[in-house]
């Protein structure tokens, strides 16, 4: 029988490092600001970007005691990364490098990340910790379906499974029919992989006629990309599991840098090795607990390219308060968009997230959709493309004049959000591109 994972009573809530994960607020400032003023010193004598940061600042190591200091330090950017390719932040000698990651480099050199064997030790306890927040034991056996290779998720969540002792099942990306009949022959009972792909392999399990009773899947590791709560909502009622935040980024580290426990409000971040910070994009101020602005993190442990407040043009905020699941740690909120994703249109700020939550909001909707922003006659024009689900499609909406008039209520809909106006059309299901990994929701033609 499946086990029935909403129902799992808090107090059998799992911590895997009680220690760090638990510890007292002045316990873990002090461990940061002896953390920090630790890393300041390394990149000062190992990083030549970074001396001459702290130079041209008339800083030294010295200068950084205690955690309060860090806002003395410079930023860091992905720009800089690109301009420092490849090695040039690298703090570790090659020979103590034994695995290098990179990001997709989409628009502009790579980001290149060397990882010495301490990093990695570092990566899968805090993977474990993340697993162990969502119920995840020694007798689970784990699908890890982000993909392996340069991109971090793979083997970031691999490692993760096997530091715990659950069996890992290295499916990646691709070949979904085989791994919706793994999922099924196997027993598996969780999965990591993008929120997207979850949606895909639902889509894929239903047309297999695979039933959500007829497998064990009870855990969900979802991250790489923002989604909403209407879109845990749809994954878990489809794919009949309980679905869990994972948040990372290569720069930092890799998924793991923060994780939601089984309370679900917030996630949790390594705090003892990852220092968050939330700042006005614009000003560069930092903001208090619970106003939204732009993720920062410094690196406090990693030895292979320590980044000192890298900007990751995240935005949320922190949550304040501690969390009743027992840790300590501080929470992120949830990823609200990017500063660098952000669509301006017509001068006001859209968020592809906007779109999604009302698409979602309406039952009439599968979760598909695709946001294609163009100028004609120098105005900015936004079309939104949705896909009806199949029931709908072939009962109730099944006239242009039924169709017609479901367009112009989610348009309505969008403006009341968005507070501009933007074109709805209505796709038949399965007409939307699928991805198999992170997906792309914008096509910007104004910037083709």
């Amino acid at each position: 029988m499946k086990t029935n994972f909403y129902n799992t009573p808090k107090s059998q809530t799992m911590i895997w490092n009680p220690n760090k994960e638990c510890m007292s607020r002045d316990e873990m400032s002090e461990l940061q600001g002896r953390r920090l003023h630790k890393i300041v010193d390394y990149v000062y004598h190992h990083v030549p970007f970074y001396r001459n940061k702290l130079q041209s600042m008339d800083l030294t190591p010295d200068d950084i005691r205690t955690i309060d200091d860090i806002t003395k330090l410079p930023f860091t950017t992905k720009q800089d990364l690109r301009d420092n390719y490849p090695f040039g932040l690298q703090a570790a000698p090659q020979s103590e490098i034994i695995r290098i990651h990179a990001s997709s480099g989409t628009t502009g050199n790579p980001t290149i990340v060397g990882y010495t064997r301490k990093d990695i030790g570092i990566w899968n306890e805090c993977m474990a910790r993340s697993l162990t927040a969502y119920g995840v034991g020694r007798d689970d056996i784990f699908s890890v379906s982000y993909g392996y290779g340069l991109f971090t998720g793979g083997l970031g969540a691999h490692n993760g499974v096997e530091t715990i002792g659950a069996a890992v099942v290295p499916a990646s990306t691709g070949n979904t029919e085989k791994h919706a009949k793994l999922i099924r022959d196997l027993g598996i009972t969780g999965i990591a992989c993008t929120p997207s792909y979850a949606l895909y392999l639902a889509e894929t399990m239903e047309k297999m006629g695979i039933t959500k009773e007829q497998t064990r899947l009870r855990i969900g590791a979802f991250g790489a990309e923002p989604w909403t709560e209407q879109m845990r909502t749809e994954i878990q009622e489809r794919l009949g599991l309980k679905g869990y935040n994972l948040y990372g980024l290569s720069e930092i580290m890799g998924p793991s840098v923060s994780y939601e426990c089984v309370c679900q409000h917030g996630s949790h971040i390594n705090e003892d090795h990852f220092y968050p910070e939330i700042i006005n994009p614009q000003t560069l101020e930092r903001l208090p607990d619970g106003e939204t602005g732009e993720l920062v993190f410094t690196t406090l442990t990693k030895e292979g390219m320590p980044v000192l407040r890298y900007r990751t043009r995240d935005l949320c905020s922190i949550l304040p308060g501690q969390c009743s699941c027992g840790r300590t740690s501080v929470r992120m909120g949830r990823i609200a968009g990017r500063s660098d994703d952000m669509l301006i249109i017509r001068g006001i700020n859209v968020f592809p997230s906007q779109v999604e939550s009302v698409v979602l909001s309406s039952p009439e909707f599968a979760p598909r959709y695709m946001l294609i922003v163009d100028r004609v006659n120098n105005l900015d024009t936004l079309l939104v493309q949705v896909e009806l689900r199949q029931e709908v499609f072939t009962s109730t909406f099944d006239t242009p004049t039924a169709i017609n008039k479901l367009e112009q209520h989610l348009a309505a809909k969008l403006k009341s959000v968005l507070s501009i106006g933007a074109k709805v059309q209505i796709k038949a299901p399965n007409t939307i591109e699928r991805s198999q990994g992170k997906s792309a929701h914008v096509i910007d033609k104004r910037q083709m």
